[in-house]
Formats: C-alpha cells, structure tokens, sequence
C-alpha cells in the first residue's frame, strides 16, 4: 500500500500495533531460533523478497505475487516468520520506493501479522487432525496459505473502513480485494506448499513447522510393542556441510529469481493496484518519500537496459535483505544465548 490511501491517525494506530507486534516477536523468535535455524531465517526473508518479484497472472489484467507470511511462519516459526516479512516490506520500501513509509505500519499488521497469525493457526490446526507425516505437512502448508491472503484482504478492508481517505462503497471494495486475493491465493499456495516440500525432502529438522510430527516406528517384542531407537545423529561436521549447502542453495536460486526470472514477470498490476484504481481508491495516492532512490521502481538509475537494471536491482535486493535480515536474527539468537538462564550464560 502507498501513502495516501489511509489517513494520518489510522496509519499511526496502525504503527503503534505493528510495533507492538515486532516487540513480541523479537521476544518470541529468540525461542524459536538456534544456531542452525538463525541463518534459514534471513535466507527465508531474501527468499521472499525474490518471489516478491514474480508476478503471476490471476485474471484479465490483474497480477498477484506471494504475500511470505505462512512460508516464513512455517519453516521459522511464526514469531520470526512476522520479523521476516517485515525485513522484506522495510527494504522494498527504503530502497526501491514500494510500500509507502507513513503506511508501513499498516502493510506490516496487514502482510506480516495477519498473514502469519491466519496461516499458522490455519497450519497447526489441520496438522494436529492429519496424520503425522511429512506429507501432511505440506497439505496443511497449501492449505494454510491459500487462507492467509484473503484473509489480509478482509485486513485491509476493515482499516479502509475505519481510515480510508477516499469516498469508496466499503462492499465494492470487500468484494473486490476477496474476490481477486482468492485466486491469489492460490497461487500463494503452490508457491509455499512446493517450497516447504523441498525443504523438508532435504533438511526436515529445519522446518519449524515439520517438527514432532514423525511417529517413532514400532517392534513386536515379546509381545509388546517398544519404539525403534532412534538413529544417531549425523555428525557435527557432516551436518555444518548439509546446512551451508542447503544455504548456499537457497541464496543462489533467491538471486536467479530476483536477477533473471524476474524479467519475465507479469506486468499486470497486482490485486490492490487493479482494485484501487478501479474503485477510484488511488485519488489521494502520495508520492513516495524514497522516489529519489537509485533502485526506486526495481531499477537501477543510469542503466539503460531494462533486463539489466531490473537484475542488478534484484541481485541488490537479495543481497540488502539476506544481510539485514541475518544480522537481525544473529542479534536475537545471542540475546538468547546471553540471556540469564540459558544453557551458554550457564555454562560461562
């Protein structure tokens, strides 16, 4: 959402429970991250940021792109998973002029919070009738998703309701941002469903949302069933080695996303530009505070080819969001770590 579309006090209201949100999150994500799930967390941000940048086709002149609240929920839990997202909206916002900066508040309740709330509760509830299998993770992880985007458009909705700027019937609008962010929604899905089944084929003790859900295999003896032991664990070495490659992994394909397959994105408007322009909601739209940048609308100034300036800038984007949103989670993995009454303060 750019500014203009929300009026000053619901943009601040808005941004006092954004923040409050970010505040228990950071709280929270320091129970969810490890040494082995910190870096996955500021992979998972860059990995948003360049499906962000593929937009799909879902109807006749309209695009959508992923929203990231239930894919990060899943795979980091979903108090990272909100930090995660709202890296992802802060970058794109400060450096490449999308998302307003006085409406930040509202896209970070609306993408981050909403989305990541929804989807989780979506997630853990299907995951707890399912049976326990790596599958149903993924079903759960389709399911979850595609509830989570129209869901955000029911969000924003209800703050246009209370701040909207402009005189819009509140049931056109409901109808349209419903209607458009269901197929969306679906794209969303496969995205997320796809994603989280690739990690959990390669590294499933990584995804936050697959843990616990193997059943311990049974043998008969004597008569009684008794659980098989566990395998030992792969060693220390040997298990650094399969983390950094699926790291290195993730980065290289978040940077062909965002610097080559980008170009191909539709260049439809997505749902809420289709949506605010035809309802007239756009009328009070205000220029961006970041206009001036050099990567402002996904390009780089002075380069004249539009294929290379729109790689350059997505290359750029991974690499801002991956930095960023790693020294965010290592921040809060030593505040853990140093906190009074964890395993590391209590062996110092």
């Amino acid at each position: 959402m750019p500014d203009g579309f929300i009026n000053p006090p619901t943009s601040a209201a808005t941004g006092v429970v954004a923040a409050g949100a970010l505040a228990v999150s950071l709280r929270g994500a320091r129970r969810e991250l490890d040494e082995r799930t910190a870096p996955l967390a500021g992979l998972v941000a860059a990995f948003i940021f360049a499906v962000q940048m593929l937009n799909f086709p879902v109807a006749a002149g309209t695009s959508g792109h992923l929203l990231g609240g239930a894919l990060a929920a899943i795979l980091v839990g979903p108090f990272t998973g909100v930090l995660c997202v709202s890296v992802v909206l802060l970058m794109q916002g400060v450096l490449f002029a999308d998302g307003g900066l006085t409406a930040l508040g509202v896209n970070i309740t609306d993408m981050a919070i909403v989305t990541t709330v929804v989807a989780y509760a979506v997630f853990r509830g299907l995951v707890k009738v399912l049976p326990r299998r790596r599958r149903s993770v993924t079903v759960a992880s389709f399911a979850a998703a595609l509830v989570s985007v129209p869901a955000a458009a029911v969000a924003f909705t209800l703050v246009y309701a209370l701040g909207g700027t402009t005189d819009v019937a509140i049931g056109k609008v409901a109808t349209a941002m419903i209607g458009v962010h269901v197929l969306i929604g679906v794209g969303e899905a496969v995205i997320t469903a796809l994603t989280v089944g690739a990690v959990i084929a390669v590294r499933p003790d990584l995804v936050h949302g697959a843990r616990g859900l193997e059943q311990r295999l049974k043998l008969r003896v004597g008569g009684e069933l008794v659980d098989v032991p566990a395998a030992a664990p792969a060693p220390a070495p040997a298990a650094a080695r399969s983390h950094r490659k699926l790291w290195i992994t993730g980065l290289v394909a978040s940077l062909v996303l965002a610097g080559f397959v980008s170009f191909y994105a539709s260049a439809s408007p997505d749902g809420l530009e289709k949506v605010a322009h035809d309802q007239g909601m756009d009328k009070k739209e205000q220029r961006h505070a970041s206009a001036g940048s050099p990567l402002a609308g996904y390009g780089v100034e002075d380069v004249s080819d539009a294929r290379l300036s729109g790689g350059l800038a997505g290359v750029i984007g991974v690499g801002a969001t991956v930095v960023a949103g790693s020294t965010v989670f290592y921040v809060v993995r030593r505040r853990r770590t140093a906190a009074p009454g964890s395993s590391t303060a209590g062996a110092a």
